[in-house]
């Protein structure tokens, strides 16, 4: 599953993302509001988690643009605002849920859950395939003809964003952000070192990493040879 964050605290969001990959899903965190209602009119996402008070668009006029276009994805805000007439106002702009800061991660995580089960038919696909791979995304194990492969947890977060856009280019940077996710101090050439490890244990079974020159990798399933 692949959730739009939207917060303008870095050090909150940080925390929320950890939080959404620890029921396996891939984020994607925006600060501001024009970057949201951007992200929302070009990407695919399974849910949003929308803060309000973003700056140079508030988070209501961002769900207000995203329910005019016709798009139903399920929208949890996560808001310091917690007056009656702030939910009243929340729910009725289309929100599905709507939960007051301070929170617990864990009650979010319960919540996340529960929206997903509701808007996607019940149990929700941990299971990301390409080819002979299957990465399940709860256990954060990878298979390969139903033979588990050994990955570190880092080559496994790369993996997890590859294989939502599988077919599409994602960049650089993206990647980067997403390792960094898991500690600050992270050199400029870590991406191209979990690159080439995936590469090792990938192409001998038939998927394939390329660089897509200056944009970035895209993965998809190969005849098993080099790219």
């Amino acid at each position: 599953m692949r959730i739009l964050l939207t917060e303008d605290d870095p050090a909150l969001a940080d925390v929320l993302t950890r939080a959404c990959k620890q029921e396996g899903c891939s984020v994607d965190w925006v600060s501001d509001g024009v970057a949201a209602d951007l992200a929302l009119t070009t990407e695919s996402y399974d849910a949003l988690l929308l803060d309000l008070g973003l700056p140079r668009m508030d988070g209501l006029e961002v769900l207000r643009r995203l329910r005019k276009r016709g798009n139903r994805l399920p929208v949890m805000i996560l808001t310091a605002r917690d007056a009656i007439a702030d939910r009243v106002a929340g729910l009725d702009c289309g929100a599905d849920d709507y939960l007051s800061k301070p929170f617990a991660v864990a009650e979010l995580q319960a919540r996340l859950r529960a929206l997903l089960r509701r808007h996607h038919g019940g149990a929700t696909s941990a299971r990301l395939e390409l080819g002979k791979l299957s990465f399940d995304t709860t256990t954060q194990q990878v298979f390969v003809e139903g033979r588990e492969v050994g990955f570190s947890s880092r080559e496994r977060e790369v993996l997890s964003m590859l294989l939502h856009r599988a077919g599409k280019v994602i960049s650089k940077q993206a990647l980067t952000t997403s390792i960094s996710s898991w500690e600050m101090d992270i050199g400029s050439n870590a991406v191209e070192v979990y690159i080439h490890r995936l590469r090792k244990k990938l192409e001998p079974e038939g998927i394939s990493i390329r660089t897509v020159r200056g944009l970035g990798y895209l993965i998809e399933a190969s005849d098993g040879g080099t790219e």
